[in-house]
């Protein structure tokens, strides 16, 4: 009977951190992070509101472990590094017309200013954009060329949300894919199909 008790008590801490990720979950995306407590958290998932603190530290803990579970963009960074430009530009371009299709990610996004989760907002953008971005360029300044990338793709998102939503045209996607090979291309060696050294560029 002990050996039996003994077991069920990680299996029951385990199913109640389930239940508050859950409530967290629905609740952030429904309200946004600045309008929802812990005591909100806590009664819909039907746990005492200590074991907030105890299983994520904090509120911000809690949503930190909420974030930590959505969507990157690792679908739109794998494949080959030459159509990393085209793919990260049709990913932006949507961006343009539709919000995030992930709850959590648009309440962040209406979020994003609030003092409490500012730097849980950098960590996201270093660990879901910069870093892995960076991880899959060659040659010096990886994590600058990162950046640059990730300035223009929430720039994108960013426009979105302060003029509304525009439909992408080929000309638009176009000048994504070109702004993105500006940003991440490796401007101490040519790459192939660049002019050679004394050439002149082609205006044509």
């Amino acid at each position: 009977m002990d050996h039996v008790q003994v077991e069920a008590r990680p299996r029951d801490r385990e199913a109640t951190r389930g239940r508050l990720l859950a409530a967290a979950r629905a609740l952030f995306g429904e309200h946004g992070y600045e309008h929802v407590t812990v005591r909100m958290i806590a009664a819909a998932a039907g746990a005492n509101l200590s074991l907030v603190g105890r299983y994520f530290g904090s509120k911000a803990g809690l949503f930190r472990e909420v974030l930590a579970g959505e969507p990157t963009l690792a679908h739109v960074l794998d494949g080959d590094r030459a159509g990393l430009p085209a793919r990260l530009a049709e990913y932006a371009a949507l961006r343009m017309h539709a919000d995030p299709e992930s709850r959590i990610l648009r309440s962040l996004e209406r979020s994003a200013g609030d003092p409490e989760i500012r730097q849980l907002v950098g960590e996201r953008v270093r660990t879901a954009l910069v870093e892995p971005l960076a991880a899959r360029l060659d040659g010096p300044d990886a994590v600058a060329r990162a950046r640059l990338a990730t300035a223009v793709f929430l720039g994108v998102g960013a426009v979105r949300r302060n003029l509304g939503p525009e439909e992408p045209t080929p000309a638009d996607l176009a000048r994504l894919t070109a702004a993105f090979e500006a940003c991440l291309g490796d401007l101490t060696t040519p790459e192939a199909g660049d002019a050679a050294p004394g050439d002149q560029p082609s205006v044509g």
